[in-house]
């Protein structure tokens, strides 16, 4: 392969401006490279638990510093990769910030590895009770993909790579090809970070590519140990099946496709219709539509639901074209949006979606289709990652109902409910809750808040596996396993186990929660 085949460069979504520099592909050997030295790094720093966890909480908050030092320069160059409008990237940096210092205080605390003491009781008959200690300890190397739509939360030093070095797992972040300036940026930060502190350069590295095989490499190496990637579902199930396909098999924490379903009920439009109209419409509006979280699919109950429709149909249509993350993204909107657009039953009640003016724009767009047809044609069920939504409108609340059992696994589900929705709310809530990982009640989904309470996952296909969080101080459970030690001398016990607890932190000693020694 020529050097000029090797090389890419990231183009202005808006203007389709080729942005210098060029960026070179990453080879099998520096991906080799990359995770042999994670894979040293992480042997070094677990021996006696050296650095300890203040180490790995002191380089996060030194992280967030360092991207906040990158100034107007982080922000301007992000704007150029994906004509996302400055508000947007100056309050998605103070997110990342953020993150970084909520798993620094995590890492810090140390109570997030749950340890449980049950301690021996020789006497016990006919058996005696042998003394046993339980944990949470890191994996090992990290492989995070960066994703396209959040460049800076879910990017080279967002949340997954937050969460794992608070776990105490090295990181080898493959960047998005869409914005390869602003993941170098981030990268340059990391390394100054890790050299001020003292830490191995195989902690945090960046590879850059656009090529299949360097994904697929990442994941199929046998140093990694896990992979967090956000994404699309063709791309997240195609890791995922590598992974498994592994003679060492790997968790992937792929967060993929969601619809988002959203549900009007009649007592919401009878008292609200407008005002639910107008907060709707910017929802799926809110980043070009580009959000993990967009409703994408809205159920629609009552007499008054086609005047609701209309309404919303009339703030869709009052809103300019807007501009994609790239051009590919646009393009496979496109072919989307007219795919559902020549569906038999679905009709288009505010423009029909398709290409604008400018490099990677597109008009919004709304159609409208029964609970029948939406049944029976699976392509409705489908993810369009973009500024639509689709409309099913419900002969009843039982029918709206009967539309959960045939939704896929999505981030989130929503309820409208009035006064007069009181029955059938708490129906509509129990059923979706089984298909989503987090339910919204008279409110959009488009607020993902980040703590400790939220849930940013869900069944299948919303994420490979439901049982976790991408967001919020449980993120970091994704990269450690549970190991039990029986019977094991106190200095040969990690020192969140030992008697004296040295690191002060919170456990569960015989059933009870304390940060107590023990005597």
């Amino acid at each position: 392969m020529s050097d000029e085949q090797q090389t890419f460069y990231a183009f202005n979504p808006a203007t389709g401006e080729r942005l210098e520099p060029g960026f070179r592909e990453a080879s099998d050997v520096e991906v080799d490279a990359a995770l042999t030295a994670a894979a040293e790094a992480f042997r070094e720093l677990s021996a006696d638990d050296a650095p300890p966890r203040r180490g790995h909480a002191l380089l996060l908050d030194e992280l967030a510093a360092r991207i906040m030092d990158l100034g107007d320069a982080l922000l301007e160059r992000a704007e150029s990769e994906t004509a996302l409008p400055r508000p947007r990237l100056v309050g998605e940096r103070a997110r990342t910030v953020n993150q970084l210092r909520m798993f620094a205080n995590i890492a810090r605390d140390g109570s997030w590895v749950d340890a449980v003491i049950d301690t021996a009781d020789p006497a016990r008959t006919p058996a005696p009770k042998p003394d046993l200690r339980r944990m949470l300890r890191p994996r090992g190397p990290v492989v995070v993909f960066g994703a396209s739509n959040f460049p800076f939360a879910f990017g080279v030093l967002g949340g997954d790579t937050a969460s794992a070095l608070a776990a105490g797992c090295p990181v080898v972040a493959k960047g998005h090809p869409s914005h390869p300036g602003t993941s170098e940026m981030f990268a340059r930060a990391a390394r100054a970070a890790l050299a001020s502190l003292g830490y191995p350069a195989g902690w945090f590295t960046l590879l850059q590519g656009r090529s299949p095989e360097l994904g697929a490499g990442l994941v199929t190496h046998p140093a990694t140990t896990a992979v967090g990637f956000t994404g699309s579902l063709r791309a997240g199930r195609a890791l995922f099946d590598l992974a498994a396909a592994r003679p060492e098999p790997i968790p992937v924490y792929a967060e993929m496709g969601s619809t988002n379903p959203l549900f009007v009920l009649p007592g919401a439009i009878a008292e609200r219709a407008e005002k639910i109209a107008a907060d709707l419409a910017a929802s799926v509006l809110l980043g070009g539509g580009q959000f993990c979280t967009k409703p994408g699919l809205i159920f629609t109950v009552g007499p008054d639901d086609q005047r609701f429709v209309q309404q919303l149909a009339q703030k869709i249509l009052s809103q300019p074209a807007v501009t994609m993350l790239n051009q590919p993204l646009r393009d496979n909107f496109s072919r989307q949006i007219g795919a559902v657009a020549n569906v038999s039953g679905v009709t288009a009640v505010a423009g029909a979606g398709g290409q604008s003016s400018g490099f990677a724009a597109t008009a919004p767009a709304l159609f409208e289709t029964d609970s029948d047809t939406w049944r029976e044609e699976q392509k409705l069920h489908e993810e369009a990652f973009g500024p639509a939504s689709l409309v099913v409108r419900c002969a009843s609340v039982d029918d709206a109902i009967d539309c959960i059992d045939s939704l896929d696994g999505s981030l989130t589900g929503t309820v409208h409910i009035g006064a007069a929705d009181a029955d059938a709310s708490k129906q509509v809530v129990r059923r979706l809750e089984t298909r989503v990982g987090r339910v919204v009640v008279n409110g959009y989904p488009t607020g993902v808040e980040v703590n400790d309470a939220i849930v940013h996952g869900g069944p299948y296909p919303a994420t490979t596996d439901g049982g976790f969080t991408s967001v919020g101080s449980a993120a970091i459970r994704r990269w450690a396993r549970l190991i039990a030690y029986q019977d094991t001398p106190d200095d040969l016990l990690p020192p969140a186990l030992r008697n004296a607890n040295p690191l002060g932190i919170e456990r569960t000693i015989n059933g009870k929660r304390t940060r107590d020694p023990i005597g």
